[in-house]
């Protein structure tokens, strides 16, 4: 057999409009749940209507003041996070086994994703080996989650591109009290945008070596 049957296809899904995060939880759920050794890959590339997604194991104390932000509970490892317009989210619904990953991986690769793309436009990232997630000048720009359910991966990552931080003032965000949460518009003049930024996410999932076809689709 040749590398390209070996490589699975990825389909990449970009959201154009903001979209519930009840709906998107369910779906990327039922697909893992529902996939089989020949599904494709699938990313997920959007923004939500504003919500406070608690993980897995989250402690409520880290919601330190009600709002009429809804509080939706989920299955992915962490504490309380925020998402809204103006932050891009990118879900990995990848079968790890067959890309031959595993958990650390994937988190390394969700975090280098997004240095990679913050580089690009000047901004200096990193990673943190004790506080999953991306940060500039101890600030945090980009968070991360994930589920992996028989091998098979869901959730992902959320990138601050120029969303209102208001969010964030209500919780210890990923359960780090005072974390101090920063944007892409806070470091870049004329910063990228959604758009622009899903392009160049599409394009590093092309060039990535690791899909035999990657199949873009608007949503």
């Amino acid at each position: 057999m040749t590398d390209a049957v070996l490589k699975p296809t990825l389909i990449i899904r970009q959201f154009n409009q903001l979209t519930p995060y009840l709906d998107r939880f369910q779906d990327m759920k039922s697909l893992t749940e529902n996939r089989d050794e020949n599904t494709p890959d699938e990313l997920w590339i959007l923004q939500h209507h504003e919500v406070l997604t608690q993980g897995q194991a989250g402690k409520p104390e880290h919601i330190l003041m009600p709002s009429n932000i809804p509080v939706v509970q989920t299955d992915r490892g962490g504490q309380v996070t925020w998402h809204g317009p103006g932050q891009l989210v990118a879900y990995f619904m990848f079968d790890l086994n067959r890309l031959g990953w595993n958990v650390r991986t994937l988190v390394s690769y969700a975090e280098n994703l997004m240095i990679e793309l913050l580089k690009k436009y000047g901004v200096e990232a990193y990673a943190k080996p004790d506080a999953p997630g991306v940060y500039v000048a101890e600030r945090k720009i980009g968070s991360l989650g994930f589920k992996i359910r028989k091998g098979r991966s869901y959730h992902g990552l959320a990138l601050n591109i120029d969303c209102d931080l208001f969010g964030f003032h209500t919780i210890n965000p990923c359960g780090y009290a005072g974390l101090e949460m920063v944007r892409v518009m806070d470091l870049v003049p004329n910063y990228p945008h959604f758009n622009d930024l899903c392009t160049d996410i599409i394009e590093t999932l092309n060039n990535s070596g690791y899909f035999n076809q990657v199949q873009v689709m608007q949503q």
